[in-house]
């Protein structure tokens, strides 16, 4: 079984579309654990707060069938529209952050929206450059007033 770290983010409405993935995102894999709900702002635009949350799955298959023909289709019928501006307003966002350990994403050491979420449920996973891990860099973010825990994902 593969051990998997998503980052889940919605600024369409989140309320319904975050749970929604998840709900249908267990019908395919096991999950494990799920972070609090972070609301943070958006990045690389101007458009409106993103609520972001963390999900530990355990899955058989690799990584790229759990991209392209889970999460993929889960993004779709949850109407994710691809633009030329990736920072676009999205219904939902679902990446891949950590796979068996390995950082897929090395942003996961740079931005709120992933660092608060992933520090719930990796807390010891260090970043090499800087020499934190997510827990001491949860630590740094967590006060900034564009970064605010809003609680549990229930789903």
């Amino acid at each position: 079984m593969n051990t998997v770290i998503l980052g889940l983010g919605s600024n369409i409405a989140p309320g319904q579309n975050l749970p929604k993935a998840l709900q249908m995102l267990s019908g395919y894999v096991k999950i494990e654990a799920v972070s609090s709900l972070w609301k943070t702002a958006a990045v690389g635009s101007s458009g409106p707060p993103f609520l972001n949350a963390a999900v530990q799955i355990a899955t058989a298959v690799d990584m790229n069938y759990l991209k392209v023909e889970i999460l993929s289709a889960i993004e779709t019928s949850l109407g994710r529209v691809r633009v030329a501006d990736k920072n676009a307003a999205r219904t939902i966002d679902l990446d891949i952050l950590v796979f068996n350990r390995e950082v897929i994403d090395k942003n996961i050491f740079r931005f709120d929206h992933l660092i608060l979420p992933l520090a719930e449920l990796i807390p010891d996973l260090k970043d090499m450059e800087s020499r934190k891990t997510l827990a001491e860099l949860a630590r740094e973010h967590c006060c900034k007033p564009t970064a605010v825990n809003v609680g549990a994902l229930v789903y």
